[in-house]
């Protein structure tokens, strides 16, 4: 079971990532982008879009919010909700950040000739076999600057875990880019920190090829890939339920952020997001307030909320009242934790 704390913090993102998408959400076909192309394809299927959408401009502005949600799930929720389950982080490994790392040549030559036999079908991928040589290379041959590269969830402990998190449709002729720059990865990591195992991991959110939710078939999913099979072997992929087992450390995982996000994720959501957000409604409609806070794993809030006489007693400065007057949810949606600090101080 995901611990309350990080049940909370995966709320916060959903909460977020909702108010995000409201905003952005078309009203009408006034919305639209100038689409003239797609506008005019699309006059061909107007009897099988009949009854489906109101009309074909609502459908391209729709079309477009889809994608921003898809891109907002991307590149924010599931990398933030990856770092909630394993304390881990995002991490650059560049000039800018002055952590750029260092390969030798044999590796810089080792990882060309792996690529190469891959993309020749002259070996298949051996995560172990490939590791040994990037390992047994790093303390052979002159030292150079390895690429830049960043991790989307970088985990440091007795050992280094890096994952690079993954659209579940990459293009044409990703797979091969991704793997080499893993390899680059590696190489850097395995000659930086030579006392410490290393793995790297590429990471899918869930399988679009399953019949269910949570379920998934990498031997499936991998060859509906281009590319897929030829250049990552099944160790070095995590999947679906495996991807958020493996980084909560638990079971199930997947399954308990789903249900956080359908408890959340309701038709009546902006409504209560709307009704928690004036300071008011704690003492107009107390029963209401109470629940929606533990609906939606809001248990920082809770806290506050069923010390309210102790907090208010203790509330000696302006500063403080502002504090406790302001709402909860910042203008995008995130919650105010710098303000719950502040006042849980006071019930010390």
């Amino acid at each position: 079971m995901i611990v309350n704390s990080k049940r909370e913090a995966i709320a916060w993102e959903v909460i977020k990532t909702l108010v995000k998408r409201f905003k952005k959400f078309p009203k009408d076909s006034s919305e639209n982008r100038n689409a003239p192309f797609h506008e005019a394809f699309l006059n061909a299927f107007v009897d099988e879009l009949e009854g489906k959408v109101v009309d074909i401009p609502f459908l391209i502005s729709i079309s477009s919010w889809l994608h921003g949600l898809s891109t907002t799930l991307g590149q924010s929720f599931f990398e933030n909700v990856a770092h909630v389950l394993s304390d881990g982080e995002k991490r650059d490994f560049t000039p800018d950040s002055n952590m750029l790392l260092q390969i030798t040549n044999l590796q810089k030559s080792t990882i060309a000739d792996i690529i190469t036999d891959l993309k020749n079908r002259n070996k298949q991928p051996d995560l172990e076999a490939e590791n040994i040589i990037l390992v047994s290379a790093s303390t052979q041959g002159d030292v150079i600057d390895a690429n830049k590269f960043s991790v989307d969830v970088y985990i440091d402990d007795d050992d280094i875990t890096a994952i690079e998190l993954k659209t579940v449709k990459p293009n044409s002729g990703e797979m091969r880019g991704e793997k080499q720059k893993i390899l680059e990865a590696k190489a850097a990591l395995f000659k930086k920190y030579s006392g410490k195992r290393v793995s790297y991991y590429i990471g899918f959110p869930f399988d679009p090829t399953s019949d269910t939710p949570t379920d998934s078939d990498k031997a499936r999913f991998m060859n509906s890939i281009i590319g897929g099979t030829s250049y990552f072997a099944p160790k070095e992929v995590l999947l679906a339920g495996e991807l958020w087992d493996f980084l909560s450390g638990d079971t199930n995982t997947m399954k308990q952020i789903l249900e956080i996000i359908n408890t959340i994720a309701t038709p009546e959501f902006m409504n209560d997001y709307k009704f928690l957000k004036i300071s008011k409604n704690r003492k107009m409609d107390q029963q209401r307030y109470r629940i929606l806070l533990k609906k939606w794993f809001l248990f920082s809030e809770l806290f506050l909320f069923d010390n309210d006489k102790k907090l208010k007693e203790n509330i000696n400065t302006t500063s403080d009242k502002r504090q406790y007057n302001q709402h909860i949810f910042k203008y995008d949606g995130k919650y105010k934790l710098e303000r719950f600090y502040k006042l849980s101080r006071l019930l010390q």
